[in-house]
């Protein structure tokens, strides 16, 4: 399975939290990740986006139909981004890889938890795409990092 993280690109400062919005910096930086994104994933795929309108603009920028999913909202523990990305399988629909549009710090420590076996501060920054991989080595399963990509890189 190929589970890509991608964080909300830039936010205004504002009340309530949920209605944050890119700022002009985070469409470009949204506009930017979302084009190396529609170069680099596979024919099928499935997007599932935070109830945030800061990941929901970001997510916008792919062009696609996406499904906002409650569990991805700001502040949740890590469970519930793994339930809705249905790990490590992931939904049929998807053929293999999903793109979940969310928020630090959930983000980050689920990459650690995958990569590293625990939960763990670790910092995607804005914007960012973490794209995680499942693969089978020696008879045993295992997650990789395919890929980190940060609007500048781009």
């Amino acid at each position: 399975m190929n589970l890509i993280l991608w964080r909300h690109a830039e936010a205004e400062d504002a009340e309530p939290d949920l209605a944050r919005r890119l700022t002009p910096r985070g469409r470009k930086q949204a506009a930017r990740v979302a084009k190396w994104l529609r170069e680099n994933l596979p024919e099928r795929f499935v997007v599932l986006a935070s109830p945030a309108a800061r990941a929901r603009e970001t997510a916008d920028e792919l062009d696609i139909e996406y499904t906002v999913d409650r569990r991805l909202a700001p502040d949740v523990d890590v469970a519930h981004y793994i339930a809705a990305a249905q790990w490590p399988e992931g939904p049929q629909e998807a053929a293999g890889t999903v793109v979940v549009v969310g928020h630090q710090p959930v983000l980050g420590r689920l990459a650690s938890l995958l990569l590293a076996g625990e939960e763990q501060d670790w910092t995607v920054r804005k914007g960012a795409v973490w794209w995680l991989s499942t693969r089978e080595r020696e008879g045993r399963e295992q997650v990789v990092l395919r890929a980190a990509v940060s609007p500048d890189q781009l």
